[in-house]
């Protein structure tokens, strides 16, 4: 198969035609909960995970479905209604469960119900949970519609939706100033990508007649001249906004002011891979474009090394957490970004990612929870005594990340690494010492929090937190480790009908990569303990060097903003204003007071006197006169 060949669905049939319940189960979810929630204050959030755990059984049944199914027609098309038609446009709604969107509704209605059911503890004394819960079933509803869709426009509705979700559940604490201005952040630098997609769109329907993806598939290598680079560039541009790429990743760190299963399923599992799954979706449009592979390439290795940077400087756990979502997804852009070659590694890693980010992320609520919600890891210290089973599972979720062997992230991101090199050596190079920073702020994290001595105050009792909570974690624990495994030799078979991909052979043992990547992440690990295990760590931050403080203030991206974006726009804002006062304001004013003198002098001539009015009417016929006789002279 070639890159560009394209393979159609086919029609729903038995099973697939219920494919909508995935969407309308978190839904219906989400309406009860926010619209009739007063009557099912207490049972609401179990309904939510119970509606969930219903969209997880439907996705899990289409696709053993799929896998018994012959190749050709793995791919289903399920039309639901006709949006609108105007002219020679027709746009339908329907779903597309493909390879590609049945293991992204996987992972969301998996992940997304683990957390669920972890919410149910974290959030079990906040006065309005039932609201979270609908929150978090409107979130689900709205990424499924997302990656379910079988066009871009709809595909538009469940980003806008997802964009609409978060702003909801970032902000949820709104009684914290913080968290209100990190939603609205969050909202605002979404809305510039999405004007990325919303002329992406555009640009195909005036090219194609249409936006379904099959559509736009078959209609690509038709295109003339630059517009393949010009739709891949905007739809980049709606990537970076989702997916927190450089430059539009500032909002992802503030975002973690949102409770922490919040930070879990948005910024570790789906909302923020919604970029790379878009990407790897419009492949047809990548393909044939190198320069617009080229963008995703750089924007995705700039961004895993930023993200890590930043990791590296951070003392908020939960924060160090959002610079390796950065990283991670940079790994995943890059990876999309070298094209056939990359596009099944990409997801690989990206499911993975799901499964021990988001471990990572509820472990980090379970210390908070034990912790009074104190969030700075130099207020930790041999926590693993306390929450072993914490530990124990974050531990997991670490090997992971860094690409222990065999655990899940050895196998997906080493292939990232390797796929790299074969593009660029520059670009292998700098993807292998982004490996080496995630090894060393990953151990610096758990020397942090579970090792050395105890740093916390007086009056925090650190304990471990309840069932509720620790089931999810050993589920995604596990899956941290055997995930790879398991997907590692299937995967690329599996997405090459959807992304046009083609499978490269794969081995347990490691390749001359391979070995060059584990050297690195030893050396990572090695250097963090030499620095943060073998001497006291101080309660209080030292000053740090240049580096360090560029690391704890987000590289500086929201001082960048301000300057070329913020500042420029007050400032043409204020010329406006000036402008205004001085043009528009002013001849207004000139006018009215022009005809104010007017009035003033009609008005002297009105003085009630008939004499008055006598001698006026005189002096007229006196004029017309004159007027008269001087007309006829001439």
């Amino acid at each position: 198969m070639t890159p560009m060949e394209v393979v159609d669905p086919v029609a729903a049939t038995g099973l697939f035609g219920y494919a909508w319940l995935m969407i309308a189960l978190p839904a219906l979810g989400a309406l009860l909960l926010l619209v009739f929630g007063r009557w099912i204050e207490k049972i609401g959030p179990y309904l939510a995970v119970l509606l969930i755990a219903g969209s997880f059984v439907v996705a899990l049944l289409l696709f053993l479905q799929q896998l018994g199914s012959p190749a050709d027609q793995r791919a289903v098309s399920v039309p639901l209604y006709t949006w609108f038609a105007t002219g020679s446009w027709q746009i339908d709604v329907g779903l597309l469960v493909d390879q590609l969107s049945i293991l992204f509704a996987l992972l969301i209605t998996g992940v997304g119900g683990l957390i669920h059911v972890y919410s149910l503890g974290y959030m079990a004394h906040d006065e309005r949970r039932r609201r979270f819960f609908g929150y978090l079933n409107l979130f689900v509803a709205a990424m499924l519609t997302l990656v379910l869709a079988d066009n871009y426009l709809v595909l538009f509705v469940g980003w806008e939706g997802v964009g609409l979700a978060s702003y909801l559940l970032i902000g949820f604490w709104q009684h914290k100033p913080s968290a209100a201005a990190a939603a609205k952040k969050a909202f605002v630098m979404n809305r510039v990508g999405d004007f990325g997609m919303i002329l992406a769109i555009s640009t195909m329907l005036a090219m194609f007649g249409s936006s379904a993806f099959v559509d736009v598939n078959h209609g690509a290598p038709l295109l003339e001249g630059p517009w393949a680079t010009v739709i891949g560039l905007l739809l980049l541009l709606g990537a970076c906004g989702k997916s927190a790429q450089v430059p539009l990743q500032a909002w992802l760190l503030d975002a973690m002011e949102g409770p922490t299963p919040v930070s879990a399923l948005i910024h570790a599992a789906t909302m923020v891979t919604a970029g790379v799954y878009l990407v790897v979706r419009s492949h047809a449009i990548f393909d044939l474009s190198p320069d617009a592979q080229a963008a995703v390439v750089i924007v995705g290795t700039v961004t895993l090394l930023a993200g890590a940077w930043i990791g590296t400087a951070k003392d908020d756990i939960k924060k160090v957490l959002a610079g390796s979502t950065m990283s991670q997804i940079g790994y995943m852009m890059l990876a999309a970004g070298i094209g056939p070659a990359g596009y099944a590694f990409a997801i690989f890693h990206l499911l993975t990612h799901g499964a021990f980010k988001a471990n990572m992320f509820l472990g980090a609520g379970s210390v908070m929870h034990g912790m009074n919600d104190d969030v700075d890891m130099r207020h930790y210290g041999a926590l693993a005594k306390y929450l072993p089973l914490t530990f124990w599972t974050f531990g997991a979720g670490y090997l992971a990340i860094i690409g222990f062997p065999l655990t899940a992230g050895y196998f997906s991101k080493d292939h990232i690494i390797e796929a790299a090199f074969a593009r660029s050596p520059l670009v292998g190079s700098l993807a292998l010492l982004g490996a080496g920073v995630t090894a060393f702020y990953m151990t610096r994290l758990m020397l942090m929090t579970f090792g050395g001595r105890k740093r916390w105050v007086d009056g925090v009792h650190p304990h471990e937190s309840p069932a509720v909570m620790t089931v999810p974690l050993i589920v995604l624990g596990a899956l941290s480790l055997v995930a790879g495994a398991v997907m590692n030799s299937w995967i690329q078979g599996w997405l090459e009908p959807a992304t046009g991909g083609h499978p490269h052979e794969v081995s347990l043992l490691p390749t001359v990569v391979g070995w060059a990547t584990m050297i690195v992440v030893a050396a990572g690990v090695l250097v963090a303990w030499l620095v943060f295990g073998r001497r006291p760590i101080p309660a209080q931050a030292p000053a740090g060097n240049a580096i360090t403080v560029a690391g704890r203030n987000d590289l500086f991206g929201d001082a960048l903003n301000d300057a070329l974006v913020v500042q420029p726009v007050m400032g043409m804002s204020r010329a406006a204003v000036a402008n205004d006062a001085r043009t528009i304001e002013g001849f207004v004013h000139t006018l009215s007071t022009g005809i104010a003198g007017f009035s003033v002098v009609g008005r002297g001539t009105q003085t009630g006197y008939v004499r008055s009015y006598a001698l006026t009417m005189v002096l007229g016929v006196v004029a017309i006169g004159v007027v008269v006789i001087l007309g006829l002279g001439g």
